[in-house]
């Protein structure tokens, strides 16, 4: 199975749409989209996961280096949508503790960040 990626900016929000597996095989080509969406100063990233079947441990840890690199440049990454599949990885991985996770792409575009303390 491919992987599809596609951006979309949202006010100040990107939203990086994949569909299909997020597996060893796909997972270079979001992380390269994700290094590209970087360099250009991107660091506010929504990924909207309503499509994607499948993810294994290579496709998570694409999340949390995405999460670590734009937590360094002073933005955020948030997950939405996710298939009952992939949310019970995320679950079951603990991610969906350091990751957040929206239901829909709408709440994660709108969603306020907390207040650091």
């Amino acid at each position: 199975m491919s992987l599809t990626v596609q951006t979309e900016q949202r006010a100040d929000m990107v939203v990086v749409s994949v569909a299909g597996e997020l597996d060893m095989a796909t997972a270079p080509q979001l992380q390269d989209q994700i290094s590209d969406l970087l360099e250009k100063g991107r660091t506010r990233l929504v990924f909207d996961l309503a499509e994607v079947s499948f993810c294994d441990s290579t496709g998570l840890s694409v999340f949390v280096r995405a999460k670590n690199s734009t937590d360094d440049a002073g933005g955020t990454v948030r997950l939405a949508a996710p298939q009952r599949g992939v949310l019970r990885i995320l679950e079951v991985s603990g991610l969906v503790e350091v990751l957040r996770t929206y239901p829909t792409v709408d709440e994660a575009v709108n969603a306020q960040e907390p207040a650091l303390d």
